[in-house]
């Protein structure tokens, strides 16, 4: 469960506070507003990317608002999906792994397993700047989840691509949501995404949050 109770961040002059909102265990749940609006910037606290002014987060009743972003277990895939672009699609399917220590045949079972769950197989020995838009968020996605975090959280992840492009990652989205194995929180303001893949979808709007389902 992800749970933000009175949040207030700042970031330079713009500022959010009373910021409060609940995602039950295994929800798929998306966070819309429009452009500026602070959705990111909220993404950003959960994350452990943005201090925390006053207010608590904590997921599944574990307080985490000053923890580090690597003690909270959490996948983060940002708006442009952040891949490291010197190494392999193989090795920033790795990367989270090797960091926490993983043996080598785990982290090689676990990377071709995301490779065959999102279609990529073919594109492990590539590189970045050789992969599509569509392409580099699979890989940005599969990086996220690579060490079964309880908790996903994405930030516009579709909004840079084509229609088919995007309508094929919502469907594997649509898949993970189905699993119930990971806690997500999907920030965008296309009304499609949240229509399609929210089981709760919430409004940031003049600095609050309201349920709209």
């Amino acid at each position: 469960m992800i749970e933000i109770h009175n949040l207030a961040v700042r970031q330079g002059k713009f500022a959010l506070s009373g910021v409060s909102l609940a995602v039950p265990m295994g929800r798929y749940a998306v966070l819309m507003g429009k452009s500026g609006c602070g959705k990111t910037t909220i993404l950003e606290a959960v994350a452990g990317l943005r201090r925390v002014e006053s207010g608590t987060i904590s997921f599944a009743g574990r307080d985490v608002t000053h923890l580090r972003p690597a003690a909270r277990h959490v996948g983060y895939v940002p708006q442009d999906g952040a891949l490291f672009t010197t190494m392999t699609v193989r090795d920033n399917l790795g990367f989270a792994l090797e960091v926490r220590g993983d043996s080598r045949a785990d982290i090689e079972k676990r990377v071709a397993e995301l490779a065959g769950w999102l279609e990529i197989t073919p594109l492990l020995d590539r590189k970045p700047y050789f992969l599509s838009g569509g392409e580099k968020q699979r890989v940005a996605l599969g990086r996220a989840l690579a060490s079964h975090p309880p908790v996903l959280l994405l930030d516009e992840p579709l909004s840079s691509l084509d229609d088919d492009t995007r309508d094929m990652l919502i469907e594997l989205l649509g898949r993970l949501r189905e699993l119930r194995e990971v806690t997500v929180l999907h920030v965008t303001h296309n009304r499609g995404e949240a229509d399609r893949l929210g089981d709760l979808v919430f409004r940031l709007e003049d600095g609050a949050v309201g349920q709209t389902r």
